[in-house]
């Protein structure tokens, strides 16, 4: 019989300890899509707990007007904005429009496959999508099988904050639904990955054909709401 795996280090931090490496002029991968996936106990704690400043976030979008991501955005900390969905959020639009948030704005698949390419090790790749438009301006171009394309280095980030229903203590992590969405491909393709979960389970509870996100990924676990 095999013996049961022990953790080598417990993986679950107070919220502040967690959020600790985190320095000014960062970049960090925010996961969510609106502020559904979103880790908000993880976005609170970097309001409460750091005064980090001058950070490049890269996520769909920065939240909503005072909430989530947008709440880091009023309080000055966010320099650049790296995403694909900013206008649903006023605060974004008036903030690029005074001269003090930078956005670089990507189609929302070419956001995805960037993040994906970071993971991979893939340094950059070729789309269709944006050829021709201002999205596409500046950019290398090349034909591939006759069609224009437009190049786009990967990204990788320093920290990743993403959101998880479920860890065991390995941080195997299992997401709920549509709350997926871009927080697989984001604890990929950062240095250091803090996940949000609700819950942290003990190591073999969780089904290995729901496990989404290998434990290998993940260096911290932070329970939701543990800032309230």
């Amino acid at each position: 019989m095999t013996a049961p795996v022990t953790p080598t280090r417990p993986l679950v931090r107070e919220v502040a300890e967690a959020l600790a490496p985190v320095r000014d002029g960062a970049t960090l991968m925010v996961g969510g899509f609106g502020l559904v996936g979103a880790p908000l106990t993880l976005i609170e704690g970097l309001l409460r707990y750091t005064s980090v400043a001058g950070l490049t976030v890269i996520s769909n979008n920065l939240g909503e007007p005072g909430r989530g991501l947008g709440r880091l955005l009023l309080e000055g900390r966010v320099r650049k904005a790296v995403g694909s969905y900013f206008t649903s959020n006023p605060d974004v639009v008036a903030a690029y429009q005074a001269g003090t948030l930078e956005i670089d704005l990507l189609a929302q698949g070419t956001l995805s496959e960037a993040i994906r390419a970071g993971g991979a090790g893939i340094g950059g790749f070729y789309t269709r999508t944006g050829w021709g438009t201002a999205l596409g301006e500046g950019r290398e171009e090349r034909v591939i099988r006759g069609e224009p394309h437009i190049y786009h280095e990967s990204l990788r980030a320093d920290v990743a904050l993403v959101r998880a229903r479920k860890a065991d203590e390995l941080g195997n992590l299992v997401y709920a639904k549509t709350a997926r969405n871009f927080n697989p491909d984001m604890a990929t393709a950062a240095d250091l990955v803090i996940a949000e979960v609700d819950e942290v389970v003990p190591v073999g509870a969780l089904d290995p054909e729901e496990i989404v996100t290998p434990h290998l990924f993940v260096d911290t676990l932070v329970l939701s709401g543990a800032t309230r």
